[in-house]
């Protein structure tokens, strides 16, 4: 039992441009050194290559892109008797999208040459098409609990 209360979760407002709350946790995401403006503009500027290049609606597509890297299951280590197994649990949907934000971002970050924003744009394209490095960081994680699918006995 803990000591304490839990910490209770604040409503992250929408972004101001598309109105849209995974707009605004993208921007938080990638925002470093408390820089909100440099991260809006990035995100943005991500968002305007995207629809240049034929998105429709860049919104969607991130939506779309952040619905393709969300990650149904995950392995948790767990210790019985001396062993530790790797045991295939659900993800809650607050850290799914928590995780697939972040994997986003660290792949966009990863690729290598232009701007941020050209390397985000093209990331959330690939996303979003069901292919590039955060839908393969997914499957792995997802070929990960199915392996370990003989330990879901241990899930608590």
């Amino acid at each position: 039992m803990p000591r304490r209360s839990r910490a209770t979760r604040r409503e992250i407002p929408p972004d101001a441009k598309y109105h849209n709350e995974v707009v605004a946790r993208l921007i938080n995401r990638l925002m470093k050194w408390g820089k909100k403006s440099r991260a809006e503009e990035i995100v943005y500027d991500a968002l305007g290559l995207m629809q240049k290049q034929g998105a429709k609606e860049p919104a969607a597509t991130l939506e779309q892109a952040v619905k393709n890297a969300t990650p149904q299951l995950e392995v948790k280590p767990r210790r019985v008797g001396g062993a530790t197994y790797q045991v295939p649990v659900e993800v809650r949907p607050e850290r799914a999208l928590s995780l697939a934000l972040r994997w986003l971002v660290s792949s966009a970050r990863a690729r290598g040459g232009k701007s941020m924003a050209e390397k985000l744009a093209a990331e959330l394209s690939d996303a979003a098409r069901g292919e590039g490095v955060t839908i393969k960081k997914r499957e792995d994680t997802h070929k990960m609990a199915e392996a370990n699918r003989a330990f879901a006995h241990y899930r608590w």
